[in-house]
């Protein structure tokens, strides 16, 4: 195929899909491949990739370390919303399309590069995500998408062609190979496809990985102080810790009582829904926490219109909308909101569970012990206010029922 593409940029992780992938565009396009992997927490050796992509002959390889970027630029933004999509999920994947797209396009342009290509296939939402985060970033970048020109349409397709074009991959692991399509980074692991494809299959305990089940969680509860600035969370108990190393303490806490995990039908971008499976330990800590301290230091209204908002900010999120406008200008609203959440939570963590047993602010509560006591509040509340305030508020409906409305 003749092409005006000479070099392309692809997001590869070293694994089948995207080793056929890059020798499938060397072959369908004749151009240059520049290979990008990124570290984001994803708790592999990411080496391989780099021997896998210099044994094809790749000359220009990026492996990057994006792990404290990732949460401090994408997760901790999100967390400051109290983002769930569908009233549930926390965002895992679809936060680190962003951060991918945006290192492909600055790759493609250090390298001269005219396209980018990724791994994504047509039936998902990560297609979207990375091609609306590059056409934000570069308008006239051409986006490669292999599996929506390819005829190598299942994995028996795949590994022919590897072994047909001596591709090196691993075909024999000496580990067992998990049965599902599995995405991780330092916010959550994703488990998609195989028995899942079943709403009403359970799925079997090993094929959680960061989380033991609750029933075999440690008998005792466990206390932890999660402290705030600006809405981040910043140290636990009283330990000053860099982002990603915050996150990924706080996976392995809440992974070892059990906590995080979720079994959940999701409605896709394209229109399909979808069954995953998650486990989110720190998010859902972080999450819990970051709302128990906005319930003293965020006014009335502010903290109900985010609340309102937040669904519509999830959204954007999920369908790949990081880089749009709208997107930004919700997110400064929600990080001036954020101005005043500081303090301290402490969370208790019980076989699954976890609960708020405490929040402080020294400078930023709203909350008043002299209002809002049960016992004598010293004339801090005049209770006949109450009176009027009722009697105003329910004006319109005394109208219409003597109307007999």
């Amino acid at each position: 195929m003749s092409s005006s593409v000479k070099k392309v940029v692809l997001a590869y992780s070293g694994g089948l899909d995207t080793s056929v992938i890059l020798k499938w565009l060397e072959d369908t396009y004749g151009c240059e491949v520049v290979t990008f992997t990124a570290d984001l927490g994803q708790g592999e050796e990411l080496e391989p990739a780099r021997a896998k992509a210099q044994a094809m002959g790749v000359k220009e390889i990026y492996i990057e370390d994006l792990r404290e970027e990732f949460v401090r630029d994408f997760v901790f933004p999100m967390f400051r919303a109290n983002t769930l999509y569908e009233g549930e999920y926390l965002l895992g994947t679809s936060i680190a399309r962003p951060l991918i797209a945006k290192r492909l396009i600055e790759i493609a342009n250090a390298t001269g590069a005219d396209a980018i290509s990724h791994g994504a296939t047509g039936k998902g939402n990560d297609q979207v995500r990375f091609e609306l985060g590059a056409y934000a970033l570069k308008p006239g970048v051409k986006v490669i998408a292999p599996w929506r020109e390819w005829d190598l349409n299942s994995r028996e397709k795949l590994m022919s062609y590897a072994e047909t074009h001596s591709i090196p991959v691993d075909f024999a692991k000496s580990k067992k190979k998990s049965p599902y399509s599995m995405d991780a980074n330092l916010l959550h692991i994703s488990y998609e496809g195989g028995n899942l494809e079943d709403p009403w299959w359970e799925p079997e305990e090993d094929m959680w990985r960061w989380s033991v089940p609750p029933e075999k969680a440690p008998d005792a509860p466990q206390y932890i102080e999660l402290s705030f600035e600006k809405g981040d969370c910043v140290a636990i108990d009283g330990e000053r810790l860099s982002p990603a190393v915050l996150l990924a303490r706080l996976n392995a806490i809440g992974g070892a009582h059990g906590i995080g995990r979720l079994d959940l039908v999701e409605n896709r971008y394209v229109g399909m829904k979808s069954r995953g499976c998650y486990e989110t330990p720190g998010g859902t800590l972080l999450l819990k926490a970051h709302r128990a301290i906005e319930s003293i230091t965020l006014d009335r209204e502010v903290a109900h219109l985010k609340d309102e908002l937040m669904p519509r900010y999830a959204s954007l999120i999920y369908n790949g909308y990081w880089w749009s406008p709208e997107r930004q200008m919700m997110q400064a609203m929600i990080d001036a909101s954020q101005v005043h959440v500081n303090g301290d939570v402490r969370l208790k963590l019980y076989k699954g569970g976890v609960s708020v047993v405490g929040r402080r602010s020294v400078a930023d509560s709203l909350f008043d012990p002299a209002i809002a006591t049960f016992e004598d509040d010293a004339g801090a509340y005049n209770q006949k206010d109450a009176e009027g305030f009722i009697r105003l508020n329910a004006l319109r409906m005394r109208i219409a029922a003597n109307r007999g409305r």
